[in-house]
This record gives structure tokens, C-alpha cells and sequence, in this order.
């Protein structure tokens, strides 16, 4: 056998064992392929791969393919999955205070949601690993409103005569709609859509960004300008599955994703604004509630805070330190 032979199997062997060792770490999201999302997970998978050497590598199932949030943590639970790129809030499960940034109406400003997001990240982040998920780091979803596809909706009553739509299994927010004495249309992500056509809900609550990526704007004309809670993403993996790599590669998957993280951050805030005004660009028409129906859509709130405290839905701790991080107190 000629040395180049020789040479060409020995690197071939060594490839093969290579991709033998490898663990790969399977990642389900709702996200479409070809998004800034995934395009910035797909980047930093590669680096990973790149430097460890093809130890660690990323299998991703987008669009939706292995189900919404809750399904996929459900399949991450028995293992189908290690990870899955999700709503911050669709951990309450583990962590119920994760749900705190989705609190109706909580923040007023931009300012207001940098002093929260600087406390409550890190120690949300801490608690989830306590209770047993990796993250990242979150990055921003953006400010959630109230939009309409037939009628202008700007005050609470204006609303109880719409069918209003809330995801499937959102305890959160079907607790949040008895405050405002709306009974909900749950439906799966992908039954939206064509719901809006046909008139089994005319209501959503999307941000943005989100709106425009599921084509939601093709059937929504209106837009109440109140911020009515705050989505943020991220990336659980599950601990069982990032302790089947070594000291050193968890190393590398820390410091690639936590830059990927801030990098995505930084860049759907930029996405979210211009988002909004494509939005209006499009035709969606801007509703500015009035002083009485904004201290309406308050007191309901507030109420709605109430009762997700008094049914154990977040804790009073929690939203101590919410509300202190949010007035800039230690």
C-alpha cells in the first residue's frame, strides 16, 4: 500500500472516530430556519463544532416541527430532546418567576425594562440552573400588544366584544383575561393564522417581530400602543445532557453561546423597532387608548398581578424584586 493510502485511511479512521465521540445535542424551536434567530444558533453551532474539534455538535428541528414550547420541553423531559430555543415563560414550570417579565403592563419604558432585565436576568438564569436547565443568557422579544383584525380595540370594554386568542396552555394569561372578564380562544401557534381568516378569533397579542414572521399582518389592521408585556427567548438545555461533555468543551459552549446571546439581544431590539414600523408601513393603523380607558387597562392590571400572587403563579419575592430592580433600588 502506497504512503498516501496509508495516509488517507489513517484520516479517515481518525475522522470516523471523531464523529463517533461526537454528542450531538438535539435543539427543537419554534423559530423558522432562515431567521436571525436561527441564523445566529446555526453560526455559533458551527464555532462550537470548529473548536472542539467535532466533539460537540448541534442538530436543530425549526418551525415548530417537534411542537410548541410546552411539548418540547415535555420531550426534553424524557429525553427526545436535550434543548430547545424557547420563551423565557414557558419554563414556569420549573421556575415559576420566569413568568415575571410577562406580567401585564409592568413596564412603562424602555429605561424601566434595562434596570429590570440587569437584576432579574442573572438571577432567573441562576434559578434555572438550580432547577436543572442550562441558559445562555435571553434576548429580547419584544413588547407584546393588542392587535385586531376588524375593529379598533382601545379599552376594556371594547375588547370583551372580540374573541380574543391565547396559546394553548397559557395559565398565565388565561388567569391575566378573568381580570379583564374576557374569556379567551386557546389555540396552537399554527392555528392563528387561518383562525384570523376565518373569524373563529379576531384578537391577538403578538409583538412585532413576531407578527411579521408568522405573516400575521396580512389579517391584523390594528394596533393598541400599549406595551402589554414583554417576551424574552432563550436556550434550555438540560443539565443531564451538558454534563455529557467534557470540563473544556462546556467551557467553549459557555463562552460561544453567551456572545450569541448578547449578539441576539442587541440585534432584536434593533429588529423589534423596525418591525413596528413595518408594521405601520403595511397599512396597520396605531389606536391610542384615552386617559380613562388607560387607567382601566391599569387597574385590570394590577388586579390580574393580584390574583397570578394569590394562585401561586409567581411568587411574592419575585415580584418584590421586580418591582425594586424596575424603581432602581438595590
Amino acid at each position: 500500500m502506497k504512503i498516501w493510502q496509508r495516509a488517507a485511511l489513517i484520516l479517515l479512521g481518525l475522522s470516523m472516530m471523531a464523529s463517533a465521540s461526537a454528542t450531538v445535542l438535539r435543539i427543537a424551536t419554534l423559530s423558522p430556519d432562515g431567521s436571525a434567530w436561527m441564523q445566529t444558533l446555526r453560526a455559533a453551532a458551527a464555532q462550537i463544532k470548529q473548536k472542539t474539534a467535532g466533539r460537540v455538535d448541534f442538530r436543530f428541528y425549526t418551525g415548530g416541527s417537534m411542537g410548541n414550547d410546552n411539548t418540547v420541553l415535555s420531550k426534553i423531559r424524557v429525553g427526545e430532546l436535550a434543548g430547545g430555543a424557547v420563551t423565557l415563560a414557558s419554563l414556569s414550570g420549573s421556575v415559576p418567576d420566569t413568568q415575571l417579565y410577562s406580567l401585564p403592563m409592568l413596564f412603562q419604558n424602555e429605561a424601566e425594562l434595562e434596570r429590570a432585565r440587569r437584576v432579574m436576568d442573572p438571577l432567573l438564569a441562576g434559578e434555572l440552573e438550580k432547577a436543572g436547565w442550562l441558559t445562555f443568557g435571553f434576548a429580547d422579544g419584544g413588547f407584546v400588544y393588542i392587535m385586531s383584525s376588524k375593529a379598533p380595540v382601545a379599552s376594556i370594554a371594547q375588547l370583551r366584544q372580540h374573541k380574543v386568542w391565547i396559546p394553548e396552555g397559557d395559565r398565565l394569561s388565561a388567569t391575566a383575561l378573568r381580570s379583564f372578564r374576557v374569556t379567551p380562544v386557546p389555540l396552537s401557534l399554527g392555528d392563528v393564522l387561518p383562525s384570523l381568516q376565518t373569524g373563529i378569533i379576531d384578537v391577538v397579542a403578538a409583538s412585532p417581530i413576531a407578527t411579521l414572521a408568522l405573516q400575521w399582518q396580512t389579517q391584523v389592521h390594528y394596533l393598541n400602543d400599549l406595551p402589554m408585556s414583554y417576551l424574552l427567548g432563550t436556550l434550555a438545555i438540560a443539565q443531564r445532557d451538558f454534563q455529557k461533555l467534557s470540563p473544556a468543551d462546556q467551557a467553549v459552549v459557555r463562552q460561544v453561546m453567551g456572545e450569541a446571546f448578547r449578539t441576539l439581544d442587541q440585534r432584536n431590539r434593533l429588529d423589534g423597532q423596525a418591525a413596528y414600523r413595518a408594521l405601520l408601513a403595511q397599512g396597520v393603523q396605531v389606536v391610542h387608548p384615552d386617559a380613562s380607558a388607560y387607567a382601566a387597562w391599569k387597574a385590570a392590571s394590577q388586579a390580574a398581578i393580584q390574583n397570578l400572587l394569590a394562585e401561586g403563579m409567581i411568587s411574592a419575592a419575585g415580584w418584590a424584586q421586580i418591582r425594586a430592580a424596575i424603581a432602581g433600588h438595590p
